[in-house]
C-alpha cells in the first residue's frame, strides 16, 4: 500500500508559531519532486512539543496543500494509548491516508504491552496503520516476533523500522513475508533495507533532496540495485551531515540555508552549533545544494 520514497516532513516555525506558508510551499516541492508520500508529525516534525491543536492543524494543512496527489501518513503515535487513538481518529476524519505510530515512548512497555498497545488502536481506528520502531529514540525494540502477530491486524499494514539492523529488517520479512510491508526508517541503511526486501523508506534526507530519495526507490523497486546503489553513494554525505546533532535541527538548517524554511527549532532542541553548520554547509556546497 505504502512505498517509494516517503518524507518525513519537518514542521516549519516562524516566532514561535507554525510557518502554514512555509509549510505549503515544502509540501509544492516534494509533489514537483516525485516524493512518493509525506510523513508529517513524526519526530522530523516535532511531534512531542506541537500542542494537541498544533498537531491536527499540520495534518490538515498537508491534506490540503497535497490534494490528493500522493499519500499522507500522519503521525499519531503517544505514549499514551488513550491519546493515539484520539490522534489517529482526527487523522481518519481529516482525510489521511494512513497513520504512523511511534512505539510508546519513557513507558518501556514489555513486548506484551507493546502488543496490546497497536492492536487496541487498530480495533479503534478503522484506518492503515504503521508502526514505528525507533529504540534510540523511545528506549523499547520492537521485536520481529511482535510484528508478526501485528501483522494480522488487516488495518497493520507496514513498519518502518529505524535501529538500522539488517539482520532485524531480515528478521521481519522472514517472519511476516508479504504479510506487512517493511519501510526503512534509518537513512544510512535505507538501501540495503531495501535491498533485503523493504518496499521503501521515510527519509529525513528527502527534505533535501526528494528527486534524488526518490529515483533511489525507483530503482530499488524496478530491480536495478547496481543503479539504486549509485544515488545511495551520492547522498551518503548528506545523510551524515543530517545527523550531525539531533534530527531535525541539521534538516532545518538545511532546509534555511536552502531558502525553503527557517531553522528555527522548539526547546528543548536548539540551534546547530556554528561549526556544525559550517561542515553542514561544506557538504550542501560540495553536493551543489547551496553556493
Amino acid at each position: 500500500m505504502f512505498q517509494g520514497s516517503i518524507v518525513a516532513l519537518v514542521t516549519p516555525f516562524a516566532d514561535g508559531k507554525i510557518d502554514e506558508q512555509a509549510l505549503g510551499g515544502l509540501v509544492e516541492f516534494h509533489l514537483t519532486s516525485g516524493t512518493h508520500g509525506l510523513s508529517p508529525c513524526g519526530t522530523t516534525g516535532e511531534s512531542a512539543t506541537l500542542t494537541p491543536e498544533e498537531h491536527q492543524r499540520v495534518i490538515s494543512i498537508v491534506i490540503e496543500a497535497s490534494g490528493g496527489r500522493v499519500p499522507v501518513i500522519a503521525g499519531t503515535g503517544s505514549n499514551n494509548t488513550d491519546e493515539a487513538i484520539s490522534l489517529t481518529r482526527y487523522a481518519k476524519s481529516a482525510g489521511a491516508s494512513g497513520a504512523l505510530l511511534i512505539t510508546p515512548y519513557y513507558n518501556r512497555p514489555t513486548q506484551r504491552g507493546l502488543y496490546e498497545h497497536y492492536r487496541t488502536i487498530a480495533q479503534s481506528v478503522d484506518l492503515p496503520l504503521i508502526v514505528y520502531n525507533v529504540p534510540s529514540r523511545t528506549g523499547v525494540n520492537l521485536l520481529p516476533e511482535t510484528i508478526a502477530q501485528l501483522a494480522a491486524f488487516d488495518n497493520i499494514v507496514a513498519v518502518k523500522e529505524a535501529t538500522g539492523s539488517l539482520q532485524q529488517a531480515s528478521d521481519i520479512l522472514a517472519l511476516c513475508g508479504d504479510r506487512i510491508t517493511l519501510l526503512s526508517g534509518d537513512d544510512f541503511t535505507a538501501f540495503a533495507a531495501m535491498a533485503v526486501g523493504g518496499r521503501g523508506t521515510i527519509s529525513v534526507t528527502a527534505n533535501i533532496v526528494p528527486k534524488e530519495m526518490a529515483q533511489m526507490a525507483n530503482a530499488v523497486l524496478c530491480g536495478d540495485y547496481a543503479g539504486a546503489k549509485k544515488w545511495h553513494d551520492k547522498v551518503y554525505p548528506l545523510h551524515a551531515a543530517l545527523f550531525l546533532e539531533t534530527n531535525p535541527v541539521p534538516v532545518k538548517e538545511a532546509l534555511s540555508k536552502m531558502g525553503r524554511c527557517r531553522s528555527e527549532v522548539r526547546l528543548p532542541l536548539c540551534a546547530m552549533s556554528d561549526a556544525h553548520s559550517e561542515k553542514l554547509a561544506s557538504v550542501m556546497g560540495a553536493y551543489g545544494l547551496i553556493t
